[in-house]
């Protein structure tokens, strides 16, 4: 998809020209109503009091008198004093998923406040139009007229926002490429995506973008004393791979945002299998590893003046005569020793080496994991938002504001000291599940997790509610991709630490 900016004027020759309009405001006293080609001022006014209420959802396309060609297309937003910024992120995705069920290639829109007043709004547009564009259709045979697709939008905007305005569609392509590039790899089956193929994603998208990439095989990660890895591993006859990346955009001095993803490429439940109806999707248990990955390669690609470290374990948890069992003991990295009570409480499992492994190498400024950890995530929160823990409150609102303007939101839980006498081991030093696992899951995977952060200041945020997409967010099935944008959300806020670097984020032209 292209999206360019274009002067308010220039929509007099537009083709198709995409409207958002509030129930009760006169369209005709927009900015850019005077800009539309007169036929069509005349005929929008006519229709907009006659067909056209402005409800919430209402979608209705007007040819208009300058040729079979030419279209209008006017999309329902409410009342304004309804109007939000969660529902500001989803008309441009309402608008291209119009466009394809229409077969319109291309559309100019109007950039104005519906979008948000701050600065970033382009960016934004472009970003969630890119997301709608997305369908994950490469094991299917290609229809012979082509899969539906846009491939112009045009935003009109006044003459003197163009450059600043291409500079933001620039950063919102960037963000929306390296989110479908993460859905690539949660949709693609477990049996081509592996621990290995999850590594080798990462080399290319390290040699991509010029982000050094380390990867660990199991001899390093013996070596390590990586037993919780290695331990969810063993039941596979694929290796597990501990992958790298370090960009370096920032001071040398800088303390670095260290970035942990849950990489299980494919999560049976091992021994403890998961029952029928949830398992088919378990190729998308490695989402949080897929957004640690192209989150950091979009940090790169916009050249933000930080220093960041993705870190992500890829396993496969599988069932088999080698599969760890309920009732093993592992040592991991930090020395702390796992009980396991259920095999299918995998990914806390890895990420307790990860974790570790991030603390004690990079000693980071912040940490921030990505984890499919829990069902009673999505439980509590439902579709719409993901779970985030913190150490401090100072943290916990930061993220809080991060998802609110990145689109990725969240919600926080307590991480009381109390929660962790029901993790405590009979055996050994932590259970992998607590005694009273069927209350309050969520949070007893988060203060686990919080066992092996040492004293960096960290955040678990649980996407397990966010893992796929729902039909009311205007996006293809299949994985959402959440967590690359509130990635490059806080990488930008982490840059403002570091006030004698500024950002980079290339024009169009570059």
């Amino acid at each position: 998809m292209r999206i360019t900016a274009i002067e308010m004027n220039a929509l007099r020759r537009a083709q198709n020209i995409f409207l958002p309009a509030f129930k009760g405001e006169p369209l005709e006293k927009a900015a850019f109503f005077q800009f539309l080609p007169s036929p069509m001022r005349a005929v929008t006014k006519k229709f907009l009091k006659e067909e056209f209420t402005g409800e919430d959802g209402e979608t209705k396309l007007l040819w208009t008198p300058r040729g079979k060609n030419t279209r209008i297309a006017f999309f329902g937003l409410g009342e304004r004093k309804a109007w939000n910024t969660r529902k500001a992120l989803l008309i441009p995705r309402r608008m291209v998923q119009f466009a394809k069920r229409e077969k319109i290639k291309e559309f100019a829109l109007p950039l104005s406040d519906v979008f948000g007043t701050e600065e970033n709004h382009a960016a934004r547009v472009a970003t969630n139009a890119i997301l709608a564009d997305y369908d994950f259709n490469r094991y299917k045979e290609t229809p012979k007229d082509g899969w539906p697709k846009v491939k112009n939008i045009t935003l009109a905007v006044e003459k003197k926002l163009i450059r600043d305005v291409e500079q933001k569609i620039t950063e919102g392509i960037i963000i929306g490429e390296e989110t479908n590039r993460a859905r690539d790899l949660a949709n693609t089956p477990g049996g081509d995506m592996t621990p290995k193929l999850l590594a080798a994603e990462a080399k290319r998208a390290g040699k991509e973008w010029n982000i050094p990439v380390t990867i660990f095989d199991e001899k390093k990660m013996k070596a390590l004393g990586m037993g919780g890895i290695l331990g969810v591993a063993q039941g596979s006859t694929e290796p597990p791979r501990f992958i790298i990346m370090e960009y370096k955009g920032g001071h040398k001095d800088q303390k670095p945002l260290v970035l942990v993803g849950k990489g299980v490429t494919f999560d049976t439940g091992g021994l403890n299998i998961k029952p029928d109806q949830y398992i088919y999707e378990m190729h998308m248990d490695m989402s949080g590893g897929a957004a640690v990955i192209h989150g950091v390669a979009a940090i790169a690609r916009l050249k933000l003046p930080i220093n960041a470290v993705g870190i992500v374990p890829a396993v496969e948890n599988m069932p088999s005569g080698s599969s760890y069992r309920p009732g093993d003991l592992l040592k991991t990295m930090s020395g702390k020793t796992i009980e396991v009570l259920n095999t299918d409480a995998e990914g806390r499992v890895i990420l307790s080496d990860a974790l570790w492994y991030g603390w004690k190498y990079f000693k980071p400024g912040l940490m921030v994991d990505f984890a499919t950890l829990t069902g009673a995530a999505h439980v509590a929160v439902g579709n719409f938002m993901s779970a985030v823990f913190t150490k401090k409150k100072e943290t916990e609102d930061l993220l809080r504001d991060v998802g609110s303007k990145s689109g990725d939101y969240v919600w926080p839980f307590p991480l009381w000291d109390e929660y962790l006498a029901d993790i405590k081991g009979t055996f050994g030093d932590l259970s992998n599940i607590a005694k009273s696992d069927r209350y309050g899951g969520a949070i007893h995977g988060a203060k686990f997790l919080e066992q092996f952060t040492g004293e960096a200041d960290w955040a678990h945020i649980d996407i397990a509610p966010k893992m796929t997409t729902i039909d009311s967010e205007f996006l293809s099935k299949g994985a959402s991709g959440v967590g690359v944008r509130f990635i490059v959300e806080l990488a930008k806020r982490y840059a403002e630490k570091a006030p004698n670097h500024k950002s980079q984020i290339p024009n169009k032209s570059q």
